[in-house]
């Protein structure tokens, strides 16, 4: 009997601890740790624009193509708008000049680089040194900051097929080839004096070929020519239309991608080329906004945005060099020795001379 009733009290001894069990509340589940927040990445490249500046309105004098597509980017990153007048660099020159350093705007944007070393001769450019400029090579940007190159500019030959069929001619491979007879009346160049290109094209050859040997070459060149434009634009287009047959050009044959037959020349004997500047202007009304237009310019983004709207060699190494211009054979050109500090010395010299026994004769 002792027995039995020590069982039953075991039984229920368990069923307490049992249901006591099971009616308390179950323990909430430990959460797993939520993972640390990754941190993004930081581009050492933000551009910082002070707020005050956005809605400032900058003046640019320019020499580029795809300026507008590249001016709205620009305005669309940094929020300080652009106006801008549409100038070769020896009419930026002569119109600083004219105004006897008086600022005339905020920034000068591409052209030749001669006209960017006489004016910084002249004391008038504005001497900045972009953080970013650290990333340009220093033979393409000037030491103290008066100008940096933003691109380089090939020189090429825009040649057109048909006209060159119709006239039996062949594809010209050297600058010699086209002082042939086929090609006269059929050469069309820009004015030296107002045209960056071709004043680097003429000083390319005066220091490729040595200096007399080089006019003899450019006199040669000169008769196939019926007279010279008056910006760097209008020899590929006239080429493209097929206006004349050979345009002396900055950049690449680009109408062959419109459907035009055209075809791009780099002339064996050596492909004159320069670095595109851009610059303040000195006494720039405003300077702030004008050092964030040349720091987004030398941004690997920057570059980015210049090249896909205006096909040149970027002057950064960690920028891609635009199909295109591997497409032409850009790669394997010969590109001309230069020195750009003296053809900005002597620009004046050459120009009158080109006045004298050219210019004059058209």
């Amino acid at each position: 009997m002792k027995r039995l009733s020590l069982l039953l009290s075991l039984l229920l001894a368990l069923s307490l601890v049992v249901g006591g069990c099971a009616n308390e509340p179950e323990a909430a589940p430990v959460p797993e740790p939520e993972p640390a927040p990754v941190e993004e990445s930081t581009d050492e490249e933000v551009l910082n624009v002070d707020p005050a500046l956005v809605g400032t309105t900058l003046n640019v004098f320019a020499a580029y193509g795809g300026k507008e597509e590249i001016f709205a980017q620009f305005e669309e990153d940094t929020g300080i708008k652009i106006e801008f007048l549409d100038m070769s660099s020896g009419e930026v020159l002569a119109r600083m000049q004219a105004e006897a350093g008086s600022p005339i705007g905020d920034i000068w944007f591409g052209g030749g680089v001669d006209s960017f070393i006489a004016a910084d001769n002249d004391d008038m450019l504005e001497r900045y040194v972009s953080p970013f400029a650290g990333n340009v090579p220093a033979e393409y940007k000037d030491a103290d900051g008066a100008w940096t190159g933003i691109s380089l500019v090939v020189v090429s030959v825009v040649f057109n097929t048909e006209v060159a069929e119709e006239n039996g001619a062949a594809i010209p491979e050297t600058w010699e080839d086209l002082t042939k007879p086929e090609y006269a009346g059929e050469l069309l160049m820009p004015d030296p004096s107002i045209s960056g290109t071709a004043y680097t094209t003429l000083s390319g050859l005066l220091q490729t070929f040595g200096e007399e040997e080089g006019w003899e070459l450019f006199a040669r060149l000169d008769a196939n020519m019926p007279y010279y434009a008056q910006r760097g634009g209008e020899p590929p287009t006239a080429a493209n239309m097929g206006e004349i047959m050979a345009g002396i050009a900055p950049g690449i044959a680009t109408g062959a991608a419109e459907g035009y037959p055209v075809v791009t020349v780099f002339p064996k004997d050596g492909t004159p080329w320069w670095p595109a500047p851009v610059a303040i202007m000195k006494g720039a009304p405003n300077l702030e906004a004008a050092k964030v237009f040349v720091d987004w310019c030398l941004t690997k983004h920057g570059q980015e945005v210049l090249a896909e709207h205006d096909p040149r060699p970027p002057v950064r190494d960690d920028v891609p060099m635009p199909q295109v211009l591997i497409d032409t054979g850009f790669p394997e050109a010969d590109l001309m020795t230069i020195d750009f500090v003296e053809i900005g010395r002597i620009r004046s010299d050459v120009i009158d001379r080109w006045q004298e026994d050219f210019a004059s004769k058209k």
